[in-house]
């Protein structure tokens, strides 16, 4: 009974339906091909590459940052003490260091001058 009903409703429809559903069919193909050549445009995938890059180095660039900031808070941690005062035990022996470091690097450039 189905199939009756089906085949009586195709038969019933007119010219100017079938028309005007080819019609609807092709506009809706129309708008699908443009979306998909606009989709495939060079100058849309360039975009897309340059904001999923974009994307990607703001992201390695924050995990970067956060890494930075808890390494200096570690650093920081070992010459100051709870109350925020230096810990002079350790910053006097680490300048020491530093200033060793210069005085090398200052002689190595004056062996090279002379």
């Amino acid at each position: 009974m189905g199939e009756a009903s089906t085949k009586d409703n195709a038969a019933v429809r007119s010219t100017a339906q079938i028309e005007a559903d080819i019609a609807r069919t092709r506009t809706q193909l129309a708008s699908t091909l443009d979306e998909l050549a606009m989709r495939v445009h060079p100058t849309t995938v360039v975009a897309q590459a340059k904001a999923k890059a974009l994307a990607s180095v703001e992201q390695k660039a924050g995990r970067a940052y956060v890494a930075a900031s808890g390494a200096v808070e570690q650093v920081k941690a070992q010459f100051v003490d709870e109350k925020g005062s230096p810990r002079k035990e350790r910053i006097v022996p680490a300048a020491l260091v530093g200033v060793g470091v210069v005085l090398l690097l200052a002689s190595v450039r004056k062996r090279r001058r002379g």
